[in-house]
Formats: C-alpha cells, structure tokens, sequence
C-alpha cells in the first residue's frame, strides 16, 4: 500500500431505531480511532459507516437468491477492503442482533483474516455486557479477524456517565479501544492482543501484533 494512500476505517452499525445510540457509539468509536491514527502518522484517514438498517432488504434478497444488489456489494467491499474495522451491535435476547449476524454472513469467512477489529454493543442494561465475549468475539475468531482487547459496551446509564474511582466511564473506554485499533492498523504491538508466555517469559510476556497477524495467516 502506498504511503499516501488513506488508512480506511470502516465501522458497521447494525441499529435499527433513528436516532440509534449503537449508530452514536460507532461513530465515536470511528472518532477516536481517526483521532489516534492523525496523531501517530501523516496519511490522511476516511471512515466509512455501513448502515446495516437500510440494507435489510437486500440482505433478505441476497440470502435467498445468492445475489447481491449494488450497494450491498459495496458495503461488503467496504467491510473487506478496510484497514480496520469497528463492528457495533445492539443486544438482542442477550446475543448480537439477527441483521447483524445476516450481514457478517455473507462475508467469506476468510476475508476478514487478521483484520484487526473493535467489538461493541449496546444495550438497556449492564447485565448483557458479557454479550461481547461470549457472542462477538467467537463470531470474529471464526472469520479469523484480530479483535482487539478492549471491547466496549454501552448500557442506557453509561451515556453521559464520567465513571467512578472503581470503574472506567464510557469516554475512556471509547478512547482506549480507539487507540488499540489505531495501533493495531499501523501495526503496532497491541498490549494483550495475544499472549505466549516462553520459557524465559513471565506470564504477562506479549506476541508482537505482526507476528499475531502472520500467524493467523499462516493458520
């Protein structure tokens, strides 16, 4: 890729309410990470959100005819060809949406092979958190992407809420992800991405992202 070429964020949204807040929470994910990227390095950076909401019907078409239309052709494309991606959900009887699995459906499942990705969720109650470790990241393991360690997860009460001295607010956490992905995308060691302690290692020892990446590739 040409040192002038933009890095491309693309970040799915699978909200179906106008407005969404999974469509807020995305679009501050999005934020954070371009933020993180101007700051590290001189490309410039285009995000692209792909709004699965106003794909539905196309998605319906493409699983029954094995076609799909123009613009879910390009959103795919988008999805693929990104440098990083940012994939936000709302919780559904404690799962992803079932207009979000649709979509990654139709995504060969190796296309998104080490394609460094952010998880997030929204929701009305803290108690589905545990939706992005249990649902999520299994889904990206399985297109073999590379989610990055901090997942965020929005409940109602979050929006607005700074955190407290036990807890990091909605705000730090968007920025942490943000800056994981960021770093993940110009491949930098990302602090937890993958563990493999050696004999000489403590338990805490860190695979480089590049060599995660290769490995997944190679896998």
């Amino acid at each position: 890729m040409s040192a002038t070429t933009p890095l491309r964020i693309v970040a799915v949204s699978a909200g179906l309410s106008q407005p969404s807040s999974t469509r807020l929470l995305a679009d501050r994910l999005a934020a954070a990470t371009r933020e993180r990227l101007a700051a590290e390095q001189d490309r410039d950076v285009e995000v692209h959100v792909v709004e699965v909401r106003d794909l539905a019907v196309d998605i319906a078409h493409h699983l029954l005819s094995g076609f799909p239309s123009a613009a879910l052709r390009e959103a795919i494309d988008a999805v693929t060809e990104a440098d990083g991606l940012i994939s936000v959900t709302p919780v559904f009887t404690a799962s992803y949406s079932g207009l979000f699995k649709s979509f990654f459906d139709l995504i060969d499942n190796t296309a998104l092979t080490g394609k460094p990705v952010v998880i997030a969720a929204t929701g009305g109650t803290a108690r589905h958190s545990l939706v992005l470790e249990h649902a999520l990241r299994p889904l990206f393991a399985y297109l073999r992407a590379v989610t990055v360690p901090t997942s965020v997860y929005a409940a109602s009460e979050d929006w607005g809420s700074s955190g407290d001295e036990y807890t990091e607010g909605l705000p730090s956490r968007i920025r942490r992800a943000g800056g994981e992905l960021a770093s993940a995308v110009l491949g930098h060691t990302v602090s937890g991405a993958s563990r493999a302690p050696g004999l000489d290692d403590g338990e805490d020892a860190v695979v480089p992202f590049e060599q995660h990446l290769a490995d997944l590739r190679l896998g």
